[in-house]
């Protein structure tokens, strides 16, 4: 067995790939929230923000990475799971967390829930079959309009809702996931405040992402000439 097959099973191993693929999809995450914030400024920022992604030569090189990485973080943490649980095969006669918190205890489920949503995502604004009517519209100046694709989404309560409620579990467990990161990469450090930063991004990305489409349904994003 080489060096690096002992690495990977390992427990130490399997958490520090934990930790730079979530590393990852935190960028990620403040790239795409950065993105959709372009929506406070108007249908031609979004669409051309939209229209610059679509037509980048790399589009599909980026793609397949962070799929990459969703699913050695996915297959990671499964590993992990299964390892601890045989190495406990007799569950807890009662079980009384004293360090754990809510939070970390139901990473896996949380996981499993951002999964589906992420499916749905795409499903919606990127293959279209959830509102296919307002997929790739075009703009007054020949591009695709994500930007009323997006206020006719959020327009709708329903799907609002259930984007809120995935988006909070998502901010939430890319935030705790930064402080157990932080501490695999030995990055961990008392004197500079370190322990605050993942709660600090769990709420920054939940905020960055919920205003665009709050604004969207209370009218202060509202179609062109409406």
């Amino acid at each position: 067995m080489s060096w690096f097959q002992r690495y990977m099973r390992s427990s130490i191993g399997a958490k520090q790939v934990m930790a730079v693929t979530g590393l990852g999809m935190v960028l990620f995450a403040l790239i795409h929230m950065t993105g959709h914030l372009q929506m406070f400024g108007g249908r031609d920022m979004y669409n051309g923000y939209a229209h610059f992604l679509q037509h980048l030569e790399v589009k599909w090189v980026a793609r397949l990475g962070l799929i990459a990485i969703v699913v050695i973080h996915i297959f990671t943490a499964i590993s992990l799971v299964m390892k601890n649980r045989a190495a406990r095969p007799v569950a807890y006669a009662m079980y009384k967390p004293v360090a754990s918190t809510p939070m970390s205890r139901y990473m896996a489920m949380t996981g499993l829930v951002i999964l589906a949503f992420i499916i749905y995502h795409l499903l919606h604004f990127t293959i279209g079959t959830v509102q296919p009517q307002y997929f790739h519209m075009l703009d007054d100046k020949g591009r695709y309009d994500a930007y009323s694709m997006f206020v006719r989404g959020f327009q709708n309560v329903g799907i609002f809702a259930s984007y809120a409620v995935a988006v909070f579990m998502l901010c939430m467990h890319l935030g705790h996931g930064a402080s157990s990161w932080i501490q695999s990469l030995g990055w961990r450090h008392p004197k500079y405040g370190t322990d605050k930063l993942g709660p600090i991004l769990g709420i920054v990305l939940f905020l960055g992402y919920i205003a665009p489409p709050t604004a969207v349904l209370i009218g202060m994003i509202k179609l062109p000439g409406a």
